[in-house]
């Protein structure tokens, strides 16, 4: 029951991240930066202390608490990750949400499953698992296989991207994807799913406020809630400096206060999806809590986003008009990732056996 819980609580995770960014369609006459940032209020600064409060009372001062390496660590994963984050809607607004979520997300599955482990070979900790392990495991050569086949799969799902540019006449891309550009769209998705995997060693590295959460008495299924404040600081840190930056660069500033656009509406929309994003995480840790495998619930949650957000791409009509074979192919690179997810969670699952 604890585990089919675990799978439950991910999949909630996985639709609310898999659906977050439809909210942003309703954003109207709004400069991407500006309602990019209204939403990432939510997701970073107001609603994560929220949660905690109510699932963690007295959770700042488990933070002050905390050692400064450990809080300092889980902030830093966060800015890193914030670029990821910040990438990430600039990945989704050039190639859409098929394509987009199938590239991002398999570069994140699969280096989410490797920098703990090459982090853990250089400063090795007891019940962590090192690169070195891994390659003299059976359970961590099978993680390494499924790294290798997400990266083919990310290449199958480029190579679909390719056909599609040149099958479809350019109005009819930007119909279904408005600025889709796909060599611009493949580069910020390579650094974000690169760098959105430190989200999971942020939360690696925040596991002492974590277990401090516990030791206090709370609800084992709610601990990292007070992690992801500290993490997503980092993360807010990055976007609001680059939004910032845009706002100025593009004299968008007024966006906020622009009577000539549905400004309640807008603000509506954009705070929905700051709140369903950040929602993702909420359930996660109730995932991971009963699952007790950090990486494995990392390859869980990735699979279900990619899928949610692959199921909202058919319904946007993202692939209309192309011919079968470019459909086989995007088919083929998600089905190819969705497998690589699975032999990373069997190969983490042989490695639990294993400790």
């Amino acid at each position: 029951m604890s585990v089919l819980l675990g799978v439950l609580f991910h999949f909630i995770g996985g639709f609310a991240s898999g659906s977050f960014y439809i909210s942003f369609r309703g954003v109207k006459k709004w400069a991407w930066e500006s309602y990019w940032i209204v939403g990432g209020l939510f997701s970073w600064l107001f609603v994560p202390p929220l949660a905690a409060v109510l699932t963690v009372p007295g959770f700042a001062d488990l933070i002050r608490g905390a050692e400064g390496g450990t809080f300092w660590w889980t902030y830093f994963m966060g800015v890193l990750w914030g670029i990821g984050g910040l990438t990430y809607g600039l990945g989704i607004r050039f190639l859409g949400m098929s394509l987009g979520n199938s590239v991002i997300l398999g570069y994140c599955a699969a280096f989410g499953s490797l920098i703990p482990s090459i982090y853990y070979n250089s400063f090795p900790e007891a019940g962590k698992v090192s690169i070195a392990q891994m390659i003299g495991s059976e359970g961590g050569r099978m993680v390494l296989l499924g790294v290798a086949v997400c990266l083919l799969g990310i290449f199958i799902c480029g190579r679909a991207g390719m056909m599609k540019e040149k099958e479809l006449p350019e109005e009819d891309k930007k119909k279904s994807v408005a600025e889709f550009s796909l060599i611009k769209g493949l580069i910020v998705a390579t650094i974000s799913g690169i760098l959105s995997a430190c989200f999971n060693f942020g939360i690696e590295a925040g596991k002492p406020m974590a277990v401090a959460a516990v030791q206090a008495g709370f609800n084992p299924l709610f601990q990292n809630n007070v992690t992801y404040v500290v993490l997503l600081w980092g993360g807010l840190t990055t976007n609001l400096i680059w939004c910032v930056i845009l706002n100025f660069k593009n004299k968008t500033f007024s966006d906020y206060l622009n009577k000539t656009t549905p400004l309640a509406s807008n603000y509506f929309f954009s705070a929905l999806a700051g709140t369903l994003w950040f929602l993702q995480f909420f359930f996660y840790g109730m995932g991971e809590s009963k699952l007790g495998n950090g990486a494995s619930s990392w390859i869980l949650h990735m699979a279900f986003i990619i899928f949610v957000s692959n199921m909202w791409g058919i319904a946007l009509k993202e692939w209309k008009g192309v011919r079968r074979k470019t459909l086989l192919t995007i088919t083929a690179g998600i089905l190819t990732i969705v497998a690589s997810v699975l032999l990373v969670g069997y190969g983490n699952s042989l490695s639990m056996e294993i400790q």
